[in-house]
C-alpha cells in the first residue's frame, strides 16, 4: 500500500465524514483544502463542523495515522472529488471548483488509477473533467477510470447514512463503473446501482427536485389556509389519513446544499422542459419572504396596540432542525430581511447549535422567550419543543412547533 490509498479533496460537510469513514476501514486518507484553518483542526483531531460521532471518527482516524489533512494533494491510487458547487449570476451552477480539484490531482494520475466525483454537478460535468484529464494527460486516455457518484445523507445522520444508504454509480465507461462499485464496497453496506455517468449524475438533481417539488405544495397550501383561516397542521394530518397521501410539512422555505440548490442545476440547462421544478423553486423562495412580511406585519400592529416598540425573538438560522448548518437558510434569511426593516426595536436572534456568529448577536432560547413580546419560529430545534411562553406572547409558527405538539395528543 502507498503512504495513501485515497486523496480527497475537500474536508467539508461530506468530504470529511467520507474521508472518516473511509480511514476506519484502515485505508489511509490524505485529505485536501484550501483553508489551512480547516485543515489545521482536522490535523489535531478535532473536526470543525457539527455532525454526531463524526468527532470520535475524525480523532481515531488522526491518532491511527489513517487519516492526514494537507493544502495538496498527493500521489494515490483513487481520488475522489468533493467540493462545493456553488452559483453564479442568475442561478447557473458554476463548477470551477471541480475543475479546479481536477486540475490539481492531473499532474498525480497514473495508469490504473480511479478518479471519482462526488459534487453535485450538471449533467455532463464529469465527461467535460475527463476531457480534460485527457487534454493535459492524452497518454491516459482510456487507461484511467473516472465516475460519477453522489451521495444522499441527511445532516445530523451522515455517518450512519454513509454507511447504510444505497448509492448510484455512473462511470464513462464500464470498466469505470466497476473500478468505482470495486472501490465503495469496501466501505459501504448499502446496494451499489450501476449506471452511466450523465444517469448518476441526473439521479442527483431529481432526487432532491422531487424533495422540493412536495415540500413546495406544503408551502404553497400553508398560503392558502392562512388565507381560508384553516390551520394547514390540522389539515395537513387529517388529508394524510387518506392512505394514498403523504403531504410534507410545511416551513419557512427551503434550504441546505442540496434541495435548496439541485432543482437550478435542472433549470439552467433545461429551462423550457422544467417548469413544475422551476415553479416549485419560486413557491419556497416566495414563502420566505411571506414568512418575513409576517413578522413586519405583527409588529406593526403590536405598536398599534400597545403603543410602543416590541421586542422581537427569531427562533432559529440553520436551514433544518439540530443542525448548525446555516447554507441556503431561509431562517437566516427571513432574519436579514426583517433586521432590514428594523426601527429602533429589540431583537434576540437564536440558534442553540452555534455559539457565534460573524453578523449576528446569539442569545438563549431561554432569555429570548422570556425577554420577547414577539416569539417566531422559523426552525422546529428539539429546544424548543415544550418552550414555556407567556400568554400575551404573540406568537409566529412558521415550523409547526407549538401545532405539531398539540395534534399529538
Amino acid at each position: 500500500m502507498k503512504s495513501s490509498e485515497v486523496v480527497m479533496i475537500g474536508l467539508g460537510y461530506i468530504g470529511l465524514p467520507t474521508a472518516a469513514l473511509i480511514a476506519q476501514n484502515k485505508i489511509k486518507v490524505h485529505g485536501v483544502d484550501i483553508n489551512k484553518s480547516v485543515v489545521d483542526i482536522i490535523s489535531s483531531g478535532k473536526i470543525h463542523i457539527v455532525e454526531p460521532e463524526l468527532d470520535t471518527a475524525v480523532a481515531n482516524a488522526v491518532t491511527d495515522g489513517y487519516l492526514v489533512a494537507d493544502i495538496k494533494p498527493v500521489e494515490a491510487n483513487n481520488y475522489l472529488v468533493v467540493v462545493p458547487t456553488p452559483f453564479k449570476d442568475k442561478n447557473e451552477p458554476d463548477i470551477s471548483f471541480v475543475e479546479s480539484a481536477t486540475k490539481s490531482v492531473i499532474p498525480l494520475l497514473k495508469e490504473g488509477d480511479l478518479f471519482i466525483i462526488e459534487s453535485t454537478s450538471p449533467v455532463g460535468t464529469t465527461e467535460k473533467m475527463m476531457n480534460l484529464i485527457y487534454s493535459e494527460r492524452p497518454e491516459l486516455k482510456d487507461k484511467i477510470f473516472i465516475a460519477y457518484c453522489p451521495e444522499r445523507v441527511l445532516p445530523g445522520n451522515v455517518m450512519y447514512e454513509l454507511v447504510h444508504n444505497d448509492r448510484v454509480i455512473g462511470g464513462i465507461n464500464t470498466k469505470s463503473t466497476e473500478k468505482a462499485v470495486e472501490f465503495y464496497s469496501k466501505f459501504i453496506k448499502g446496494d451499489l446501482h450501476k449506471t452511466n455517468a450523465r444517469t448518476a449524475e441526473m439521479c442527483k438533481l431529481v432526487e432532491n427536485s422531487s424533495r422540493d417539488v412536495q415540500i413546495a405544495f406544503a408551502n404553497e397550501l400553508s398560503l392558502i389556509c392562512d388565507k381560508a383561516d384553516i390551520d394547514v397542521w390540522e389539515l395537513i394530518k387529517l388529508a394524510n389519513k387518506h392512505p394514498r397521501v403523504k403531504i410534507l410539512q410545511p416551513g419557512c422555505g427551503v434550504g441546505g446544499h442540496c434541495i435548496a440548490v439541485d432543482p437550478y442545476f435542472i433549470v439552467a440547462n433545461y429551462p423550457m422542459e422544467s417548469k413544475i421544478i422551476g415553479s416549485a423553486r419560486e413557491i419556497n423562495n416566495y414563502k420566505s419572504f411571506w414568512c418575513a412580511e409576517k413578522v413586519q406585519t405583527a409588529k406593526l400592529q403590536f405598536e398599534l396596540q400597545y403603543g410602543r416598540k416590541p421586542s422581537i425573538a427569531l427562533m432559529g438560522l440553520a436551514f433544518k432542525p439540530n443542525i448548525d448548518d446555516l447554507r441556503e437558510s431561509p431562517a437566516k434569511y427571513i432574519v436579514q430581511k426583517v433586521l432590514q426593516n428594523a426601527n429602533n426595536e429589540e431583537y434576540f436572534i437564536v440558534e442553540p447549535n452555534i455559539t457565534e456568529h460573524s453578523v449576528f448577536k446569539i442569545t438563549g432560547y431561554q432569555e429570548a422567550a422570556e425577554k420577547s413580546d414577539i416569539v417566531v419560529f422559523l426552525v422546529a430545534h428539539k429546544e424548543f419543543q415544550g418552550l414555556e411562553l407567556s400568554e400575551n406572547t404573540v406568537v409566529l409558527d412558521f415550523c409547526g412547533v407549538l401545532r405539531n405538539e398539540k395534534l399529538k395528543s
